[in-house]
């Protein structure tokens, strides 16, 4: 049981505008916030907005404050390493906002925590926002906002490097030769890019800009989505999703997920595809039914892959785990293959795109104080 005496401790403050705390260990703590409506907010604008970070790096911490500082927004950062849950939910309290990533858990349960502590923005620092619950925070009266383009070139330029890592075996290379192994084998054989098609599904910011990337390497660009985009058409040509699986030597998923999306490449989609396919995943990592996969890879129908997302990554990335025993059996078996590439949901990790995600947080959550219209907010699907 938590001690009602423990609270959290007072931030640590800088020079003006910006302060800063930083929570390094999991506190047990039962605080009661006081719930402060945007009106009230609006009408103390001296006074700096409370934000606790989830799941902060310390690239975040510098990008954040660097952008604060940047813009002049009077705010007081209480950064921490973990995530966002049930358990950890208790580090919000008295705040006015969270700052979440990607893997932190909004359920209903986390949001009716954070709604206790007096949390009325929920702002997240990337364009996914799947594990969010809307409707609850909706129903609780807590705004969520998102940062819809970051940077389309910093996930479509890491989708070219897993292909072409993927084709070429560089990585493997790599080792090859800090071993002094200078022998070229059937391991270390690709193919040209020139004249391959190319399978986009999702035609939004981030795959019209792979989409324009590898026209530079005289690929046929064949597209998919729900929504047809004028722009996205004068760099290839729609086709229905089984046409696309069927044509494509490399398939690369940018779409969202969403019901509809959840585990697109499963047995059947890959028993569509051509033998010997290469498919690449910047985007969400429960659009592939891994063990699907698994399968497919197995009977070599599908001949290499290169993911930056994995659909339990919650559990995996973003942490060195490099003196635990993984206990994902389905993670460690597709890491075994020699024609498996997995990076660890790096695809944004770029300067520029660091500094336009601090830009947005740091806007929503100047828009915020001032009761202006939140221009990335998300709303509830109807």
């Amino acid at each position: 049981p938590r001690d009602p005496t423990l609270r959290p401790p007072p931030p640590r403050m800088l020079a003006a505008p910006l302060r800063l705390s930083s929570s390094r260990s999991l506190l047990r703590c039962s605080v009661s916030a006081r719930i402060r409506p945007w009106s009230a907010m609006a009408q103390e604008p001296s006074s700096p907005l409370r934000v606790t970070v989830y799941s902060a790096r310390d690239y975040d911490e510098a990008s954040l404050i660097a952008k604060a500082q940047e813009l002049e927004v009077p705010l007081t950062f209480n950064f921490t390493h973990f995530a966002l849950s049930t358990e950890s939910a208790h580090l919000s309290a008295s705040s006015d906002a969270v700052c979440l990533f990607v893997n932190d858990d909004v359920s209903a349960d986390v949001v009716a925590a954070l709604a206790s502590n007096g949390v009325r923005l929920i702002a997240m620092r990337c364009a996914g926002f799947d594990r969010v619950d809307l409707a609850a925070a909706a129903a609780a009266g807590i705004a969520v906002t998102r940062v819809p383009a970051y940077s389309p070139h910093a996930v479509a330029e890491h989708a070219v490097a897993l292909m072409m890592s993927a084709n070429r075996k560089t990585h493997r290379a790599y080792h090859h030769v800090r071993d002094h192994n200078f022998t070229l084998n059937s391991g270390l054989l690709g193919f040209d890019m020139f004249g391959k098609t190319i399978g986009v599904v999702g035609t939004g910011k981030i795959g019209r800009t792979l989409a324009e990337k590898v026209q530079g390497f005289g690929m046929t660009v064949l597209l998919y989505d729900v929504f047809e985009s004028p722009e996205a058409a004068q760099l290839g040509t729609y086709v229905s999703l089984d046409e696309l699986l069927a044509r494509s030597d490399i398939i690369s998923l940018h779409c969202p997920l969403l019901p509809a999306t959840t585990h697109m490449i499963s047995d059947e989609a890959i028993g569509k595809m051509k033998n010997g396919v290469m498919i690449i995943n910047t985007s969400r990592g429960k659009l592939i039914d891994t063990a699907a996969l698994i399968r497919g890879i197995k009977s070599k129908k599908v001949g290499s892959v290169g993911i930056d997302v994995y659909e339990e990554e919650d559990q995996l990335f973003f942490e060195d785990r490099g003196n635990d025993i993984i206990m994902d059996d389905v993670f460690e078996r597709l890491l075994s293959f020699p024609n498996v590439l997995v990076t660890g949901h790096q695809a944004f990790f770029t300067r520029e795109a660091l500094d336009n995600i601090g830009t947005s947080v740091v806007e929503s959550l100047k828009a915020f104080t001032r009761g202006e219209p939140l221009a990335n907010q998300i709303e509830v699907p109807k």
